[in-house]
């Protein structure tokens, strides 16, 4: 038994077992851990096997017997035992690679001489990444063959159905064999699950653990015992996480066979980012025709870069083509590149020609890039560059957003800061575009150069007090630009370049901070500044023109300059007052206003009188004061004299209430009632008319942290005369008849405001919020592109988590500004009402609208609607957009899974109106 190896005695006299049966040993190992540690040692042992025997670091066995012995007599060291440093134990052929630990409720049952074990009720086996569970598991060592079998209970009922989960492979089974010395096995009546594919097959063989093959089954995407659909096969061969295989397969609906066969079939089941083709989806419009959107393929060229190819096909014979190439190093930097071209061929709207069809050309070019701020601490980069023809966004089917957009913008920006942030260089390009008036208008290079306040007498080490002197600083803001405005039919380099102005401001801020005198806060300061100009704009009057009845434009280049200096000091202080008389019954428990008034002195000496000069712009002999840098890349500063007061008042009230049902401290909360309300003006005494600057007045609020409130308004204090212009020195409120306080030039105001219900399953809505924060942030075009599938997709989108949800925005802004003519001036209004809602009909049906009103032309702009079905593990949704510029129909029918969701059926309906 010991195959010759010299072992101590006292070893084995601690082995002690009897055998009741032929069949069942019970057994003890005094010294093994557990119980269980001698049922492995039992399996080992048998005609051939050999003893498995612990490790210990010294081959002397010290138990408590030998100790007390050692202690009374010291000569029973002179023993027979025999210390080695290893013990060469042979191995059976037939042992594992790894231990089994298993568990049993009921009974655990071992046959030596078979060399078998069988556990009874919740009956578990862990081998390495097996876990093995059912009612009753048999292990034979010889064959080391595992089976896994259920019962029933005295209804029918299955009880302990064999399940086996081996890596991210789970598999439930009415009967499982399973050896495992080569991981291979056949089960009866299977369930198993890759991804969001779930398998059912009559017979299942297992050849590797990512591989098995199945005969009569069925795969579906819906986790019920009996699926809404499935698709039937005869055989199939699935690799976990890569592909299924299948002969002929054929779909069926709840349980109904559909006499649709499919020669063979090719699922991918791979995770993440892989190749592929994209399918697309069937449109139809009475001005495009017939129509084919979004055939294209996608291509996964490594782990940092990819390329998306798609085309629109029409049987008018227009199309488009898109490619988008995007790349992405996390920590470092992420970018997309989107090219489209369009050869747009509609049904002639106007009727007016002997062409049947209207034919454009259009294209659109875009790139974002930004870089991570960790990647390069104190360098950044960044690009957001838009080009496309003027009527690219006329002829976009599935994007009612572009239809109404009218410009474009883009810019490319990189930034250092050095020396702990006191140094900044800024190097950018913009450019903006019209589609109105076909406008473009381009600013390159910009440079920007920023010094922060530096304090040149401070000393390095600061002991003590320090001087009045030391807290002098000086700072530095200098910027350039060159820009061009050119029209896109006119669109050339020579005329690019022909239309360049360059220009460049400096300013240079000098400041002393001195120490609080009591509550109020002073500060003197000095500014100078200039500007750098490259051409002089010239208006000829009006009657030196008699003839063409106009003002003419000419421009004289050169290098001119114009300079503004300017004397401050300024206080500031804070005012505080409290109002706690509201009752002990009352929750409100105070309210508290704070007022910041500021008022600073200032002188600035009058530069610029030079630059202005009187126009005369119509027959009368109407005269205006222009400068000679006016439409150049900086506004010119103002002329005169400036000896005066400038004010300001900025107020916040706020509100301390407490909960009825919480009486601790946690209960009570301030509640913002007004987050900033107040006026700016000045004051000039030296001005010969007009001394009191037009007012500017603000308010802020977020109302029961629901309704967001901003308004802005600048009022005018002067009387107009009947073309707008200022009546010197009179103010409103000092005319006969009627008082006023003058005239709102400009203001606007918005609110907005979002109601919802609260989520049936607040887990799931935290799940939710969750991975929105773990999303890769995207860029502004990116964010965009997205709203505009959402609005126009929006019953795929429908949280039936939520029963109801309501957002309502209001925006109303005016402003009155000077015609081009120079004959007086113009109010210009615009007022919109956008709202969005949806609600649940049933637990299963969602409506939503949503809508824009143009107030001011008292017509409704847009307006769609959408209905959701949840069908379990499918969706439907329809789309209705029958207000707009492209008005549209949309029904969509597709599985939820999102390696399904290709499998549509959809129907598309596009109307343009030019």
């Amino acid at each position: 038994m010991n195959n010759g190896r010299k072992v101590s005695s006292k070893y084995f006299s601690a082995l002690i077992f009897t055998v009741l049966s032929s069949s069942v040993t019970l057994c003890c190992f005094a010294n093994y851990p557990s119980t269980a540690g001698f049922c492995k040692f039992l399996t080992t042992l048998g005609d051939t096997a050999k003893p498995i025997v612990p490790a210990f670091k010294d081959t002397v066995i010290k138990d408590s017997a030998v100790s007390d012995r050692n202690t009374r007599d010291s000569s029973f060291k002179d023993t027979a035992i025999q210390q080695t440093d290893t013990f060469n134990i042979k191995i059976s052929k037939d042992s594992l690679d790894a231990p089994i630990a298993y568990s049993a409720s009921d009974s655990i049952v071992m046959n030596v001489p078979s060399k078998k074990i069988t556990l009874y009720n919740k009956a578990t086996a862990k081998q390495k990444d097996l876990d093995l569970s059912a009612y009753q598991i048999e292990y034979d060592q010889d064959k080391q063959l595992v089976v896994a079998t259920y019962t029933t209970d005295t209804s029918g009922k299955m009880i302990g159905r064999p399940k086996m989960v081996q890596g991210d492979n789970t598999i439930e089974s009415d009967t499982m064999v399973y050896n495992l010395k080569n991981q291979k096995g056949i089960t009866k009546n299977s369930y198993t699950t890759s991804g969001e594919m779930f398998f059912y097959q009559e017979k299942l063989k297992k050849i590797a653990p990512e591989e098995f093959y199945a005969a009569s089954g069925r795969f579906t995407t819906c986790n019920l015992d009996t699926p809404h659909f499935a698709f039937r096969t005869n055989k199939m061969k699935v690799i976990n996480k890569k592909f299924a295989i299948t002969g002929p397969v054929h779909p069926e609906f709840e349980g109904v066979p559909v006499p649709i066969y499919i020669p063979f079939g090719f699922f991918p089941l791979v995770q993440g980012r892989h190749s592929g083709l994209l399918p697309p989806q069937f449109t139809a419009s009475d001005q495009f025709g017939l129509g084919l959107q979004g055939l294209g393929y996608y291509k996964v060229l490594s782990d940092n870069f990819d390329v998306t190819f798609r085309t629109d096909l029409y049987s008018y014979g227009g199309w488009a083509f898109y490619v988008d190439p995007e790349y992405l190093v996390r920590y470092r930097y992420r970018g997309r590149l989107d090219f489209s071209l369009q050869k747009t061929r509609i049904l002639n709207p106007t009727g007016i020609g002997t062409s049947e069809f209207q034919d454009t050309k259009t294209y659109r070019l875009s790139w974002s890039h930004t870089v991570d701020t960790k990647a390069r601490p104190g360098t950044n980069f960044s690009a957001n560059v838009n080009l496309q023809s003027l009527k690219y966004n006329q002829f976009v089917l599935n994007n009612p957003t572009a239809n109404y957009t009218n410009s474009i913008s883009s810019s490319i920006a990189y930034s250092k800061t050095w020396k702990d942030g006191k140094y900044n260089l800024t190097l950018s390009g913009n450019h903006s575009q019209n589609s109105n008036d076909g406008s473009m208008t381009i600013t390159l290079p910009n440079l920007g150069f920023t010094v922060t306040t530096l304090y040149p007498f401070q000393k390095k080490e600061i002991i003590g007090a320090q001087k009045w002197y030391e807290k002098l600083g000086i700072g530095l803001n200098t910027s350039f630009n060159n820009q061009a405005r050119v029209y896109d039919s006119l669109f050339s380099l020579k005329n690019l370049i022909d239309t360049f102005r360059w220009g460049a401001h400096h300013s240079l801020p000098i400041t002393l901070a001195l120490p609080p005198l009591g509550p109020f806060q002073i500060s003197p300061g000095v500014s100078l500044q200039q500007n750098w100009f490259q051409s002089k704009t010239i208006l000829q009057d009006w009657s030196a023109n008699p003839k063409i009845r106009k003002v003419d434009t000419t421009f004289q280049k050169g290098f001119y300059t114009e300079t503004d200096m300017a004397f401050s000091i300024s206080m500031a202080t804070a005012i505080f007052g409290t109002f706690n008389k509201f009752g002990k019954n009352s929750s409100i428990l105070g309210i508290r206003h704070v007022i910041r008034p500021t008022v600073s002195l200032s002188y600035k000496p009058d530069f610029s009188s030079k630059d202005y000069y009187w126009v005369a712009y119509d027959s009368v002999g109407h005269r205006r004061r222009v400068s000679y840098f006016q439409g150049n890349t900086y506004s010119s500063f103002p002329e005169g004299t400036f000896g005066g007061m400038s004010f300001g008042f900025d107020n916040t009230l706020e509100m301390k209430v407490k909960s009825k049902k919480d009486t601790s401290e946690s209960g009570i909360k301030k509640v913002k009632l007004i987050d900033g309300f107040g006026f700016n003006g000045s004051y000039n005494y030296l001005a010969d008319s007009n001394r009191l600057s037009p007012i500017s007045f603000y308010f802020r609020s977020t109302l029961f942290q629901k309704i967001n409130i901003t308004a802005a308004a600048t009022l005018d204090p002067y009387v107009k005369d009947s073309l707008g212009n200022d009546r010197k020195n009179f103010y409103a409120w000092q005319q006969r008849g009627k008082f006023s306080l003058g005239t709102i030039s400009q203001g606007n105001i918005a609110i907005s405001t979002n109601f919802k219900s609260k989520p049936k399953d607040q887990k799931a809505e935290d799940e939710k919020k969750k991975q929105d924060e773990n999303q890769i942030p995207l860029t502004m075009e990116e964010q965009q592109a997205e709203m505009n599938y959402i609005a126009t997709h929006a019953a795929e989108f429908a949280d039936f988590n939520v029963a109801w949800s309501l957002n309502l925005s209001f925006s109303l802004n005016f402003t009155r500004t000077l015609k081009p003519d120079l004959t007086g001036y113009q109010t210009i209004i615009n007022s919109g009402l956008n709202w969005n809602g949806d609600f649940n009909l049933t637990p299963k049906w969602k409506f939503g609208m949503s809508s824009f009103y143009d107030v001011k032309l008292q017509k409704i702009n847009s307006l769609s609607m959408s209905v959701s079905r949840d069908m379990h593990c499918w969706q439907m949704s329809i789309s209705v957009i029958p207000i707009g510029y492209m008005r549209s129909f949309n029904i969509t029918i597709s599985p939820k899974a999102a390696i399904l969701r290709d499998l549509r059926v959809n129907r598309s309906r596009y109307f343009y109106a030019q």
